[in-house]
């Protein structure tokens, strides 16, 4: 058994959609808890803005979803971008498995509980990367090689026409072939809207680098913690994530996409084709 942090960073979200979150990660914790997976719970809230204004839907938001967790909000900082919010959170807690949660992941109810019996059984992984449906039931896959300039072109701009003439590329990219019904080990990157972590990885890393501010944090961290741990997908730990897709959101989230990739190929290396 063991103790469990949860945080989830906001800003402006679709307040039924979290609500519903609330609601599947409340089903998922007391399944923890009642299969002896789990010994105490929190959640952290961390309200990015925009503006004062939500502080207090987001608390009547917790106070309704009567989660079986002790809850926080974090308020009044601004938005300080998706990891330093999440390295509020990782200050105001502890616990010794960490979840880092998207507002637009809905959990499945015995999601909590595979993760922690998987990591419990499994002392070298330092975190768990999920199985994950869209909205629209199609499979999504948080797993990836290291990008190229063009696998993220591709993948994040380019019509559906030319993706489809690069779709072997595409799912060579998203480990497609790796990532079905069994264990992969040590993919070299997942996705940040679930990452069940051990707390003490995180410490050794340091959390996420705020300087990414929005997009490629998650990349980021992944390699840092594939320097000191183990990866580990989990397809019975399932999800359903709504979010993604940068270039749909405007030409300011094309621009921060841009400027996180640069800072990341500056980091880790460019690579191109």
């Amino acid at each position: 058994m063991t103790s469990l942090a949860i945080s989830i960073v906001t800003h402006a979200p679709d307040l039924a959609l979290l609500t519903q979150e609330l609601d599947h990660l409340g089903r998922a914790l007391r399944h923890a808890s009642q299969r002896g997976a789990l010994t105490e719970a929190r959640v952290v809230l961390v309200d990015n803005g925009p503006g004062t204004g939500w502080r207090g839907p987001l608390r009547q938001g917790l106070d309704a979803a009567a989660l079986p967790a002790a809850t926080e909000l974090l308020s009044g900082h601004g938005n300080v971008g998706y990891g330093a919010g999440h390295n509020l959170a990782l200050r105001a807690c502890d616990g010794e498995i960490h979840l880092l949660l998207n507002p637009d992941v809905l959990l499945e109810e015995d999601a909590l509980g595979a993760g922690l019996a998987f990591l419990a059984s499994h002392p070298e992984v330092g975190l768990v990367t999920p199985a994950a449906w869209g909205g629209d039931g199609q499979r999504q896959y948080l797993c990836k090689r290291y990008p190229t300039v063009l696998d993220l072109a591709l993948r994040g701009f380019a019509p559906a026409g030319l993706r489809r003439r690069f779709q072997a590329r595409l799912d060579r990219y998203e480990l497609r072939d790796q990532t079905g019904d069994e264990v992969f080990w040590d993919p070299p990157i997942v996705s940040g809207c679930f990452m069940l972590c051990r707390r003490a990885a995180l410490d050794q890393v340091g959390g996420f680098r705020p300087e990414y501010f929005l997009y490629f944090e998650d990349f980021d961290l992944s390699l840092r913690l594939g320097k000191v741990t183990h990866l580990a997908y989990v397809p019975q730990v399932r999800v359903i994530h709504r979010g993604g897709h940068a270039a749909r959101k405007g030409l300011r989230h094309i621009g921060l996409f841009l400027r996180a990739a640069t800072m990341f190929f500056d980091r880790y290396g460019w690579r191109w084709w």
